[in-house]
């Protein structure tokens, strides 16, 4: 881990290349062959022949809601694990008037301030609740980025 590029705003996303360059295009390309397939057919036939037809673009396009789901179900327990994490670290960090004002933060907040540094995260609490920050607008405003190499 100590030879990781320095994460900042810029470069904190990632690709997750089995999903993004593998899974998502073969199913997204299925979908479509299916496609020109069933209406291929479809035009010397009627519908009762082409009912094979019609299966693949139903399994198409469950096979590639199944990988969108899953995909999301892994982001969004890392999320609540994340506000887990950040509620924890700011019980610890923030003094008693913000201290009592934690449960008022969205999960898309606690998410931001994910990154913030410890020394930035009470002024960057209070103005996320003041101003109603969103989740970019608070990893936008972080000066001294804390990385998170282990994001899904």
């Amino acid at each position: 881990m100590s030879q990781q590029t320095p994460q900042n705003y810029a470069n904190h996303t990632r690709f997750d290349p089995p999903f993004h360059f593998f899974l998502g295009p073969v199913f997204i390309l299925g979908l479509i062959l299916s496609l020109v397939h069933f209406f291929y057919h479809l035009r010397e036939s009627d519908m009762r022949d082409n009912f094979h037809s019609f299966l693949l673009i139903v399994l198409a396009v469950a096979m590639l809601t199944l990988t969108f789901k899953v995909r999301l179900y892994a982001l969004k327990v890392q999320d609540r694990i994340i506000r887990l994490e950040e509620r924890l670290r700011l019980t610890q960090l923030l003094s008693e008037p913000l201290r009592s004002r934690i449960p008022e933060l969205t999960e898309g907040q606690l998410c931001g301030l994910r990154f913030a540094s410890d020394a930035e995260v009470p002024k960057l609490v209070e103005r996320a609740l003041n101003e109603k920050l969103k989740r970019k607008d608070i990893k936008q405003s972080i000066q001294n980025w804390r990385p998170d190499y282990w994001r899904v």
